[in-house]
């Protein structure tokens, strides 16, 4: 049995305090929801690749019609805006916010009427 002599734990590595940024990241139910969507729109044929980055302020899932493009949307997740406007957002291949807001599912709307309007 180990006693810590501070009345705190020990810092874990990549925090703050350290001088090492800490990385923000999608948690499992938030990538659930991302990959449902996406999977349903792999299947209608509208998209064909992903990629996903952990940086320091914000974590970003970007969505390929075609491997070598641009990305046609980028889910974005920034806490910093959590108390503003809101800590997701989907953004458009020209950098256009389409949706902003607090709740992701609510946000990924905008993707999902895009699905309608494929497979309808």
């Amino acid at each position: 049995m180990t006693l810590h002599t501070t009345p705190f734990p020990p810092v874990p590595p990549g925090s703050r305090s350290t001088g090492i940024p800490q990385q923000v990241a999608f948690d499992r139910k938030e990538l659930g929801l991302i990959l449902g969507l996406y999977g349903r729109m792999v299947a209608a044929g509208e998209w064909r690749d992903y990629g996903i980055s952990h940086l320091s302020e914000v974590a970003v899932f970007s969505i390929f019609r075609r491997t070598a493009e641009n990305p046609l949307y980028r889910i974005e997740k920034r806490p910093k805006l959590r108390n503003k406007q809101g800590l997701y957002a989907v953004v458009g291949i020209d950098g256009q916010i389409l949706k902003r807001g607090h709740d992701l599912k609510t946000v990924l709307r905008v993707l999902e009427r895009k699905l309608i309007r494929v497979v309808g």
